[in-house]
C-alpha cells in the first residue's frame, strides 16, 4: 500500500474503557495507525507492552475537533494536534480515501 504507518503521535485522551492501556504515570502515551486492506490497526506502546486495537472501515468513525479522534464500539483514542500529527496530515488523507473506496464497494441507497 505504499507507506501504510502514520509516525508516532501523542496520544491525549482515550475512552474509559481504554484507560488502562495508557501509562499512569505522568508519561506521554504515544500512538501511531497502521492501514490494512480492510481496516486500520491503531498501536499503542506501554513502557515494554505493545497494544493493538483493530478496527474495520465500516466501523470506523473520524472526528477532526482539535486534533483527531478515532471511533469505534463506543472507545475512542484522540490524538493531540501539535508538530507530530501534522507531519502527518498526507497519511489522513490516505486513510480517508481508503475509507471512501471501502465504502464505495457497497451500494447504499435511501429507501
Amino acid at each position: 500500500m505504499k507507506g501504510v504507518g502514520s509516525k508516532r503521535m501523542i496520544i491525549d485522551e482515550v475512552s474509559p474503557n481504554m484507560a488502562s492501556i495508557l501509562n499512569t504515570i505522568d508519561d506521554i502515551n504515544y500512538g501511531n495507525i497502521e492501514l490494512r486492506p480492510r481496516g486500520i490497526i491503531i498501536h499503542i506502546i506501554k513502557g515494554l507492552k505493545n497494544f493493538a486495537w483493530v478496527i474495520p472501515y465500516y466501523q470506523l468513525v473520524i472526528y477532526k475537533v482539535n486534533g483527531t479522534s478515532i471511533h469505534s464500539n463506543g472507545k475512542f483514542i484522540h490524538f493531540r494536534n501539535n508538530k507530530t500529527f501534522k507531519e502527518n496530515k498526507s497519511f489522513f488523507d490516505k486513510l480517508l480515501n481508503e475509507k471512501v473506496k471501502y465504502d464505495e464497494q457497497f451500494n447504499f441507497s435511501p429507501l
